[in-house]
């Protein structure tokens, strides 16, 4: 019988400063602080913002939807992965930023991926063989940034046919 071994991952964030931020991902920061003030979040008032650039440098952003049959909503991720995906499903998404705003929108709350939205930017990567950066918002004026899903999500679901 085969002894047991022991399977280790390391993920590493970087903390980086708003005031560091080039004028690419200061954008992508704004547009996600505006998605997620206009995020439809009635029964949480948990509202979040996405914001993407892809490669050929179109930005879009998108918020997060609830709905009163829980769990029917969808992050803010999800909608915007798949919307990008649906309409330029040849251009790979490069950054991601997330953002959350408190209830009454004066700051921001610290957010990361949910499992759901981990595994959809793991699809991404796998289909176009490329990491994402994703940047995190957080109330102290600083982003972390995960250079690719396997910072965030270390042992994927992967294709099982393989």
């Amino acid at each position: 019988m085969e002894e047991n071994r022991k399977i280790t991952s390391t993920s590493s964030l970087e903390m980086v400063a708003v005031e560091n931020l080039d004028a690419i991902r200061l954008n992508l920061l704004q547009l996600a602080n505006k998605a997620a003030a206009l995020a439809y979040a009635p029964y949480s008032n948990f509202r979040v913002g996405a914001a993407v650039i892809l490669e050929d440098g179109q930005t879009f952003w998108a918020n997060n939807q609830e709905n009163i049959c829980f769990p029917v909503g969808v992050c803010a991720e999800r909608i915007l992965l798949g919307y990008t995906h649906a309409n330029f499903p040849d251009l790979k998404p490069e950054i991601l930023l997330i953002t959350a705003k408190t209830p009454d929108n004066s700051s921001s709350d610290t957010v990361t991926p949910c499992g759901l939205c981990r595994q959809s930017i793991s699809e991404y990567e796998r289909k176009f063989n490329s990491p994402i950066e994703i940047l995190m918002n957080r109330p102290d004026g600083t982003l972390l940034r995960a250079y690719g899903i396997q910072n965030l999500l270390p042992f994927q679901f992967d294709d099982l046919n393989k």
